[in-house]
């Protein structure tokens, strides 16, 4: 006795499995754009990387820069996708609910707070400070 998968997509194999993932992917960059505060990271990243080609003398100044300004995007999706889980699961108030939502936005300060140093980094080392 055979169960059919919950998830058509674990049946998919090859180039079907990587162009469903690929619609799926475009789908949550959808869904974060209807979050403040991915969107206004996303518009503040249409800056930066075009401005981390400029401020960057090595590729590796580059990709650090340009790194964070990503990372940060991703960790702001991830804290997205875990404030979405628990309030589907419920939107009363519980002591570990609170802690997961909390524990997300810590994650986001602390990619915040790296991207912002990076960056720092590389602006006082282009002033010569």
């Amino acid at each position: 006795m055979t169960q059919d998968p919950v998830n058509p997509q674990k049946t998919r194999t090859g180039l079907s499995r990587i162009f469903h993932a690929g619609g799926y992917s475009i789908e949550g960059l959808r869904a974060g754009w209807q979050e403040t505060a991915f969107r206004q990271e996303a518009i503040l990243a249409i800056f930066l990387i075009p401005t981390a080609f400029w401020l960057g003398q090595t590729w590796v100044e580059v990709a650090l820069l340009c790194g964070s300004v990503i990372f940060v995007m991703v960790v702001e999706l991830l804290n997205t996708g875990i404030e979405t889980a628990i309030d589907r699961i419920g939107t009363e108030w519980h002591t570990l609910s609170k802690r997961a939502k909390d524990m997300g936005s810590a994650a986001v300060l602390l990619s915040l707070m790296l991207c912002l140093g990076i960056w720092l980094a590389a602006i006082l080392k282009a002033l010569n400070v």
